[in-house]
């Protein structure tokens, strides 16, 4: 147990602290990851190209979101300095619909665009990129890494160029990307979470990250000949899921910048936007990709050269998948010492202590986001009131409690699978969904569910453990519901009426409507 309890412990901790840490900076203005806003626009020197690899995507939606940025950039007087790029490896029936939609487009804009399709998908998104800097990398100074549902503000773009400008030590600046779009009632409660309680993670984190923070693999600018001399990617030895090409790059290729002396840092900009899984399967199999990526970190945690700070940003990387069998085992352990005489473990064991100092670190982040947010009049009004703040964050913790034990469950089968050496393959990601079925949902969560009753079962032989195990137990029986209504776009604009969930407006949301059909329209 105690072999379990202290690295779990001590990752908590980890995470209370970095909170705490970015709390203080954020009340008392100390915090210095923030980007002013643009100055002396249309002077940029250099060019900046903005990427934006794509896979079997809705052609509409990414070129809707291509139109607003470059609409913005020539509204900003910068379409000299800028140009967009869609590097896609989608399949061949793709090609006729994005490319009448980039032609369309490229003749409408005074910003140029260009697109290119890939025959042959040589490692993924990485060699995409890694194809266009070897190819037409010498002609931009900086290059602006997109995903296919990213979305970033002129004055966002131009802002970063400018610093990079100014700050010619600096090879990639990394934004916090603000979650936005959500409609169903898991996007909506995620998005409350990260509005509410990311800034401070985040501000501690970029305290603590220095010039040496992570890349997360799209928004982010990035200085061209920095990149091209420092993060070719080694195919590592062995076959997948261990070996062959790095999934989650990102993390090591800001390892290889800082390597060279090039600075990473991490900031907080406004109008840098992402869309998130519409449902808690679709989080799943994103997460089934990342944690083969994260797991293969290990193997390079002792190569030459890197920063300690890289290096343990690729072990926590990997940490956070391997804590859910951590936990599990835990559990199990629990259970066996209480058969072995749980009122001995519990009067013996059970510190009072540890148990507050547990619920602190655990519940002390979501305190300090409710400070954060309503110490300032217009932020706790964006959020719609100290009242909405609150009946959220009730609404949320139960929530969270009841996902906790079946996040833990499905990483714990990924990490198993992976061992196993099952591969997560590439499949395109789903973006947009409204419902699942529960007839549709209950071969994910079988196992859950078979969980969930043998915890059932032996809750009378156990009474006092059972009872601390029940949000557990609670978790895993009621898995596929939770999954199912969670995935609803009624749910969600159910908590919406009843005031749950709300969060800033964010630039995209204030388009006028329109502009937005217009650009729906360039896009078709």
């Amino acid at each position: 147990m105690l072999a379990l309890f202290f690295p779990l412990f001590g990752w908590i901790a980890f995470g209370f602290l970095t909170s705490l840490i970015g709390f203080i900076l954020l009340m008392t203005g100390m915090h210095p990851g923030f980007v002013p806003a643009p100055r002396n626009r249309g002077n940029l020197i250099g060019k900046t190209a903005v990427l934006v690899p794509i896979y079997n995507e809705d052609v509409d939606a990414v070129f809707g979101r291509i139109a607003r940025m470059m609409h913005d950039v020539d509204a900003a007087g910068e379409a000299g300095s800028f140009a967009f790029f869609v590097l896609s490896d989608s399949g061949e029936d793709a090609e006729p619909r994005e490319r009448a939609a980039w032609a369309m487009l490229a003749a409408r804009s005074q910003v140029p665009l260009h697109y290119r399709r890939r025959t042959a998908n040589v490692a993924r998104k990485p060699g995409n990129v890694a194809d266009w800097v070897s190819r037409f990398g010498g002609a931009y100074d900086h290059m602006m890494m997109l995903d296919a549902d990213s979305l970033m503000s002129a004055e966002a773009m131009i802002g970063m160029a400018q610093v990079m400008e100014s700050r010619p030590s600096v090879g990639l600046l990394q934004t916090v990307p603000t979650i936005y779009g959500g409609t169903t009632l898991f996007q909506r409660w995620m998005q409350f979470n990260s509005r509410l309680y990311g800034p401070i993670s985040t501000a501690g984190l970029v305290w603590w990250s220095g010039a040496e923070a992570s890349f997360w693999g799209h928004n982010a600018m990035i200085r061209t000949r920095a990149f091209a001399e420092s993060c070719g990617l080694p195919v590592l030895p062995g076959a997948a899921p261990f070996g062959g090409a790095i999934m989650s790059h990102d993390m090591v290729e800001a390892a290889l910048l800082r390597r060279r002396g090039w600075a990473v840092h991490l900031i907080m900009i406004d109008d840098s936007y992402e869309e998130f899984p519409p449902t808690l399967i679709d989080m799943a199999v994103r997460d089934r990709r990342w944690a083969q990526g994260n797991i293969q970190h290990l193997q390079l945690l002792n190569s030459d050269g890197f920063h300690w700070v890289n290096r343990l940003q690729l072990l926590i990387g990997a940490s956070a998948y391997m804590t859910s069998p951590a936990w599990l085992v835990l559990i199990l352990t629990t259970i066996a010492q209480a058969f072995a005489g749980e009122s001995k473990l519990v009067e013996a064991t059970t510190s009072a202590r540890v148990l507050a100092m547990t619920v602190v670190l655990l519940f002390g982040p979501k305190l300090l986001g409710i400070i954060w947010a309503v110490s300032d009049t217009a932020r706790r009004e964006a959020f719609g009131g100290a009242r909405a703040i609150i009946s959220s964050t009730l609404a949320e913790i139960p929530l969270s409690m009841l996902s906790a034990p079946i996040i833990m469950l499905t990483q714990t089968m990924d990490l198993i699978s992976i061992f196993r050496g099952q591969p997560s393959g590439w499949n395109p990601q789903n973006r947009d969904r409204d419902g699942l079925t529960i007839r549709a949902v209950l071969p994910r969560y079988r196992w859950h569910l078979v969980a969930g009753v043998a915890l059932l079962a032996l809750s009378p032989a156990v009474p006092v453990t059972a009872l601390w195990l029940a949000p557990v137990t609670l978790g895993l029986l009621l898995s596929p519901w939770l999954a199912s209504w969670t995935a609803s776009n009624a749910a969600g604009e159910a908590a919406m009426r009843h005031g749950l969930f709300q969060v800033p407006r964010t630039g995209i949301d204030q388009l006028p409507a329109t502009e937005a059909s217009a650009l729906r329209a360039i896009a078709h």
